[in-house]
């Protein structure tokens, strides 16, 4: 039986085994899963509100629900919304006390690149800071350039840049699906999940599916009201694993459906396969699509280069019609300000750098990966990373323990995600790492030693559980999450 946890003013649905072919409510729990609902009670803090007018009571007394213990965390735990008072290198210090970052998503550490660096004051001296047009109105010519850079290296017809993941996922899903059918696999990202909120706010039909039971997915699409999109991610950004995309593709296909993927970590890191490459990641990090050899018909990709290029801006990947069309249907284009200039720089230095040595990044952040991964299954301990990919999530065998645990490491000098229930499951609660090409094999020694004494506290999960966590195609399939509130999203947002 699975637990959930829900604010005792919200409903809680299970459907049968064999759900009819109707879209799934949002909120709606996973097919076939016995659910033990847990309600999230939480106390008032006294003379927490000391002071306050009854106008932000009513606001500060609202109950955070599904969010409460991480809310907890967030108040009491140091490895939460900490301020960093100073970095050098992959080191970070909170206030006295200086730890390794393995929470950072900057996968090829070009935030720390001297020749990134280095270009930003130029564009600077000729752009100013920041040049707050939305982009219906004006754009500077960085942009144009990285879309037209961008385009050839994904190898698609057009690119269109925006701020972040998120405000593409709250804008462009509902502008593409209209009054047609979103499906929006369990495990996307929050972001995702969000945007679908949005959609159905606006007409469209909203339901979800999971990707190891496509056949069900398949039985929906065929009533389902026209545009038809299937939403998934690329790399998990917490299993760190790959969609079953070459299905994915085809099914579409099948039924006139787009395939919307949201490759935040994928893009960057993964890339097409060739004799060649310098690791199995692949060659020119040109994403999830070209790593798994297909095509881009019928398909959307969306990135961002928050994580392996270190900057504030994201894309949409698409024929240029669909790109003009965007330009007058997503809000974010017509309303939203503009990346900052010394983001466009470092996009577009990144994307040049990239083309030069991140071949050459990409090896040294396989070789890190690969030498943590092989110390975890040395440990004889279970992740449920089967891609080889550099996000690495080690479950607890107690999910209780998941503060006592994030306490313990922060105080080893390790800085890392720790994700308690019901962010993710019970069974998947624990810690996630991230490896970039920042570290160093001195820093993924002493993480592996601080693991072995960690699991000697507080058991981690055994390398012979793994099994339960898929066959690497299949990410975290059968756990319960709930659309609406909390939904398997990683902390650094998108």
């Amino acid at each position: 039986m699975t637990q959930i946890s829900v604010p005792t003013n919200v409903p809680v649905q299970a459907e049968a085994a064999e759900p009819a072919e109707v879209a799934e409510p949002i909120g709606a729990t996973e097919p076939g899963v016995a659910v033990e609902v847990v309600h999230a009670v939480e106390a008032p803090r006294p003379g927490y509100l000391d002071g306050f007018s009854d106008a932000w009571r009513a606001v500060l007394n609202q109950p955070i629900g599904l969010r409460a213990e991480l809310d907890r965390m967030r108040a009491t735990a140091p490895f939460y919304d900490a301020t960093v008072n100073e970095i050098a290198g992959r080191r970070v210090r909170i206030r006295d006390h200086w730890l390794t970052d393995f929470a950072s998503c900057n996968y090829l550490g070009l935030d720390l690149d001297r020749e990134v660096i280095a270009a930003v004051g130029p564009y600077l001296d000729r752009w100013g800071t920041h040049p707050s047009w939305s982009r219906m109105i004006a754009s500077p010519e960085p942009y144009a350039d990285i879309e037209m850079t961008l385009a050839a290296l994904l190898g698609t017809q057009d690119a269109l840049l925006l701020p972040t993941i998120t405000h593409i996922q709250l804008s462009v899903l509902p502008a593409l699906v209209a009054r047609g059918s979103l499906f929006v696999e369990v495990h996307a990202h929050q972001t995702a999940h969000d945007g679908a909120v949005m959609t159905a706010a606006r007409g469209g039909t909203v339901a979800r599916f999971r990707e190891d039971r496509l056949d069900r997915l398949e039985r929906r699409l065929r009533r389902a009201p026209f545009p038809r999109l299937i939403c998934v991610d690329g790399i998990h950004s917490m299993t760190g694993n790959a969609p079953p995309l070459a299905d994915l593709i085809a099914l579409a296909g099948r039924h006139d459906a787009l395939v919307y993927i949201d490759d935040a970590h994928g893009f960057g890191v993964v890339g097409e396969r060739a004799a060649n490459e310098t690791s199995p990641y692949g060659s020119r990090g040109n994403g999830i699509v070209r790593h798994l050899g297909q095509a881009y018909d019928n398909v959307i990709l969306v990135g961002g280069f928050s994580k392996a290029y270190s900057s504030l801006l994201a894309f949409v990947a698409c024929p240029t019609p669909v790109k003009d069309y965007l330009k007058s249907a997503a809000g974010s284009y017509i309303f939203s300000g503009p990346s900052p200039v010394a983001s466009l720089a470092t996009g577009l230095v990144g994307l040049q750098i990239n083309e030069r040595r991140g071949d050459e990044l990409r090896a040294r952040l396989y070789t890190l990966t690969r030498r943590l991964l092989d110390g975890i299954h040395g440990l004889g301990l279970a992740t449920l990373n089967t891609s080889g990919f550099p996000i690495i999530e080690i479950p607890l065998r107690d999910p209780d323990h998941a503060a006592e645990l994030g306490d313990f490491l922060y105080a080893r000098g390790v800085l890392a995600g720790v994700v308690p229930f019901p962010i993710v499951p019970r069974e998947k609660v624990g810690m996630r790492v991230q490896v970039t090409a920042a570290n160093t094999e001195a820093e993924i020694d002493d993480l592996l030693a601080v693991l072995a004494d960690a699991h000697a506290r507080y058991p981690l999960a055994l390398a012979d559980t793994e099994a339960a966590a898929g066959d690497g195609a299949a990410r975290n399939v059968g756990a319960v999450q709930n659309v609406g509130a909390v939904q398997n999203v990683g902390a650094e947002g998108a």
